[in-house]
């Protein structure tokens, strides 16, 4: 299946939302499914992956305890959460290094990195259980696939150069990844009742025949 990124951003957002995560997080996981889509990541995957683990119920399990030290909660951390944090905490990284323990959904931080990159005007690098991704802010070089839980991830500064993965301009998910999405997304639709197809289109309860 192939999509445009837009429609792969609006369909994240939706998505999301059906999921139970409040607009706001709504919009960042859009955002970030977009981010990896254009890098030719399956942002796609990751975020049906992430909300089919229903983190939203009891979202201050899966938060940080604390911006200092090593980041983690009381069960699996949810990207939504720790992804804001670490763009807000950019500042650390002029410190050291900021480390998180037991991250779900790990790839979907990338895009945050990307904005403490930029904020910093350095490239970032993640180390997601050994594995490297490094952002300069707009491009990224990393592999093509991310574990789907991370026990040990590490950001820090970099000064290896980037090596720009290929820019997409469309997403293409599998059947079953944006299956998940548009199920989700079908919740934030209002039920139809009587009155509103009366007001939409078509015949309603009349027959012109």
């Amino acid at each position: 299946m192939s999509f445009s990124l837009n429609e792969m951003e609006a369909t994240a957002k939706r998505a999301t939302r059906g999921a139970g995560y409040c607009w706001g997080q709504a919009e960042e996981a859009a955002k970030a499914t977009r981010w990896l889509c254009a890098q030719g990541l399956d942002g796609a995957s990751s975020l049906a992956a992430l909300l089919s683990l229903g983190f939203a119920s009891n979202p201050s399990m899966h938060r940080p305890k604390g911006a200092s030290g090593v980041w983690t909660g009381e069960v699996a951390l949810c990207p939504l959460s720790v992804g804001p944090l670490l763009s807000d905490s950019a500042h650390l990284l002029d410190e050291g290094h900021i480390e998180i323990h037991d991250l779900a959904a790990p790839a979907l931080l990338l895009p945050f990195a990307s904005y403490a990159a930029r904020a910093l005007n350095c490239a970032v690098a993640v180390e997601i259980d050994q594995i490297e991704a490094i952002t300069d802010g707009v491009a990224l070089s990393a592999p093509d696939r991310f574990p789907a839980r991370a026990q040990r991830v590490v950001i820090h500064r970099s000064a290896d150069p980037v090596s720009p993965c290929a820019q997409h301009t469309r997403a293409n998910p599998t059947d079953a990844d944006w299956d998940t999405l548009t199920t989700f997304a079908h919740r934030t639709y209002a039920p139809a009742t009587e009155e509103s197809r009366l007001l939409g289109a078509g015949a309603g309860l009349s027959d012109n025949d």
